[in-house]
């Protein structure tokens, strides 16, 4: 669907917000989404069944802006709530937002021109972390930089998997927009077993579904707000090791497709986040969980150490962990 601007025509951006209990910060997200200055939206708000007022707010911002549209549902995590908007967006393009985040006021137009200009099927832009009023442009932190051109397959895979290397592009979905077709013709839905970890299993199995190419936007045009109380920081065991076993799913599809090359990194970061939990379980005596994360380490060990070797007190610490005995 499309609308004239007056100097040309527009397609329709949708874009997909999963809201749960964030009364604090959902209306300068919202704010910031309306007021884009690409006007041609489709906004969905997915309410997770929030208990806090959230889903008021909702359907006030719906009342006052016909672009908007809310999806009430009973509380299902955000991977059945992403499925949602994925069930009812009619966009020619497709973004999504964290309803605790916010974007500048020209993100999904400078993602759009990017796009539409290089002729890919997907962009992507440049963040900052925010926190405690300090904003940190990601870019600035010390990463090496993705270069402004069309970017391939595996190395969009790369920067994918390689996040602590590479600054910007990120495993996240909400810097980046999408033509619709791909995701549709992908049929691919987000894992409901997932509380985190679920954006980094969807685009990684949406890459590697066929040969997409990405423009890489290096303006800081998204608002990642990291608080305590985030899902993604909650810190609780299941949902770690969920993680642990998402990462496995998606590099057993890199190995199977021709991207191992790429997938080695996804395994050293499989091996380091199994060793932080690991060092929980010490510290609190769980030694049966500590033996299960042993067990995860060992899985790709092999490919830790060889992506390490100039690291050699990172390789010792793991070793240490290995040889810790369980009762």
């Amino acid at each position: 669907m499309r609308f004239d601007t007056g100097d040309r025509y527009m397609d329709k951006i949708s874009i997909i917000i999963p809201v749960f209990n964030v009364e604090p910060y959902i209306r300068k997200c919202l704010d910031s989404v309306v007021n884009q200055t690409y006007a041609n939206l489709e906004i969905l708000l997915i309410n997770d069944g929030s208990t806090d007022g959230s889903e008021k707010i909702c359907d006030e911002y719906a009342e006052k802006d016909r672009r908007i549209k809310v999806f009430h549902k009973e509380n299902g995590g955000v991977s059945s709530a992403k499925n949602v908007g994925l069930k009812n967006f009619t966009g020619d393009y497709l973004g999504f937002v964290d309803s605790d985040d916010w974007i500048e006021p020209d993100m999904y137009e400078a993602l759009y021109k990017s796009l539409t200009d290089n002729n890919v099927h997907l962009s992507a832009a440049n963040f900052t972390r925010d926190a405690a009023n300090v904003s940190v442009i990601e870019t600035e932190a010390g990463r090496e930089k993705i270069p402004s051109k069309i970017l391939t397959q595996k190395e969009m895979l790369l920067y994918v998997f390689r996040i602590k290397h590479y600054a910007g592009f990120y495993c996240g979905l909400w810097n980046k927009l999408f033509k619709a077709d791909v995701i549709r013709n992908s049929k691919l839905i987000f894992d409901e077993n997932l509380i985190i970890s679920e954006d980094i299993k969807f685009i990684a199995d949406l890459i590697m579904i066929d040969k997409l190419t990405g423009i890489f936007v290096n303006k800081p045009l998204y608002h990642y707000q990291q608080r305590q109380g985030s899902l993604i920081r909650s810190g609780k065991i299941i949902n770690e090791l969920n993680r642990l076993n998402s990462y496995k799913t998606i590099i057993e599809t890199a190995d199977r497709k021709g991207f191992g090359d790429v997938a080695v990194w996804l395994k050293r970061e499989h091996c380091y986040r199994a060793s932080l939990l690991a060092e929980d379980a010490m510290a609190n005596n769980d030694y049966e969980l500590l033996a299960l994360l042993q067990g995860e380490m060992n899985v790709y060990i092999k490919e830790y150490i060889e992506t390490n070797s100039e690291y050699p007190e990172r390789i010792e610490r793991i070793n240490e962990l290995l040889l810790r005995k369980t009762k």
